[in-house]
C-alpha cells in the first residue's frame, strides 16, 4: 500500500515535473496508477519504485508514469462556438493587421488524441474563404508520448466523430471497421511535438503563433503553475496573437498581461498589438 506520506511526497513530485496537482479526491486514481507500475517495474516497494522514477538516467519511467496520470478526453468540433470566433473574427483581425503575408500558425495544447487540431484543420477547410491565400502552420503539442502517437495515427472511434455532419465524416475519413481514419493529407498537415507547459526549456522551442488552444488543461493546475503557463504563452505569441481556453476557464483571473476580447461568437484573451 501507498501511505499518506508517500503519497504527500509524489504530489510534490509530480507537481514539480509536469504543473499539475492531485487533490486528496484524486488519492485513489494516483494510487492505482502507481500500484500498476510498480507492478510493471518489479518494484519492491513504493521507496524503490520512487526512487527509480526521480534518478533513472534515461526518464523512460517517468514519460511512462505521466502518461498513465494524464486523462485524455475528447471529441470532433468540441466548443465549436470557438472554431466560428477562429474563422470569422480572430483570423480577419490577424490578416487585416498583417502587412505581408506569412504563415499563420496555430498552436493547440495539449493536443489529446488529435481531434482539436484535426478539427482545427477541417473547419478552415470548409468555413474560411482566404485559405488559399494564407499558409496556415497547425501544431499540435502534449506531455503524454503515447496519446502523441495515437494522435498521429488519427484512428478514431464513433464517440470521436459523434459531432460531425455525415458530409464531413464522408469527406475526410474513411471507415476501417469499427474505426474512422482521417484523410492522410491532414494528418501530414498537424505537426505532433512533445512538450510540457511547466518547462520553460519546452515552451521555449514553441514560438511566433498566432493563435493558441489551451482548452480544459489549466483546470488541473494550481494558481503559480497557470501563471507561469500564461507567460509562457503571452511569449509564445505574435503580437495581436489570441489565446482561446475553455469554457469553464477565465484567464481574467490568472494573469494580467492579457486583453479580453469580446466577438460575437466567444470571449477569447489577446496580447496586444503594441506589445513586444
Amino acid at each position: 500500500m501507498i501511505s499518506d506520506e508517500d503519497f504527500r511526497k509524489f504530489r510534490e513530485f509530480f507537481y514539480r515535473k509536469t504543473g499539475m496537482l492531485f487533490e486528496d479526491s484524486k488519492r485513489y486514481f494516483v494510487d492505482k496508477r502507481l500500484l500498476e507500475r510498480m507492478d510493471a517495474t518489479d518494484s519492491e516497494s513504493f521507496r524503490a519504485y520512487f526512487t527509480m522514477v526521480r534518478f533513472q538516467a534515461s526518464g523512460e519511467e517517468l514519460q511512462t508514469l505521466i502518461n498513465a496520470m494524464t486523462v485524455n478526453e475528447t471529441y470532433f468540433f468540441r466548443e465549436e462556438y470557438q472554431f466560428r470566433c477562429l474563422v470569422d473574427s480572430m483570423l480577419e483581425e490577424i490578416v487585416t493587421h498583417t502587412r505581408q503575408q506569412r504563415a499563420l500558425r496555430i498552436w493547440s495544447v495539449p493536443s489529446s488524441s488529435g481531434e482539436e487540431p484535426y478539427g482545427i484543420a477541417i473547419y478552415l477547410l470548409e468555413h474560411w474563404p482566404r485559405l488559399d491565400d494564407w499558409d496556415i502552420e497547425i501544431v499540435s503539442s502534449d506531455i503524454d508520448t503515447e496519446i502523441l502517437a495515437q494522435a498521429r495515427r488519427g484512428r478514431y472511434t464513433h464517440r470521436s466523430i459523434q459531432n460531425l455532419p455525415p458530409s464531413l465524416l464522408a469527406k475526410y475519413f474513411r471507415r476501417d471497421r469499427d474505426h474512422y481514419l482521417i484523410d492522410q493529407e491532414l494528418r501530414e498537415a498537424v505537426d505532433f511535438t512533445r512538450v510540457n507547459v511547466s518547462d520553460a526549456a519546452d515552451m521555449r522551442r514553441h514560438r511566433h503563433f498566432d493563435i493558441i488552444f489551451c482548452r480544459n488543461l489549466l483546470i488541473y493546475f494550481d494558481d503559480l503553475s497557470r501563471k507561469q503557463t500564461a507567460e509562457s504563452f503571452y511569449d509564445a505569441l505574435n503580437p495581436g496573437g489570441f489565446v482561446c481556453l475553455g469554457h469553464s476557464e477565465s484567464m481574467s483571473r490568472i494573469s494580467s498581461l492579457f486583453r479580453v476580447r469580446k466577438f460575437p461568437e466567444a470571449i477569447v484573451y489577446q496580447k496586444p498589438w503594441e506589445a513586444r
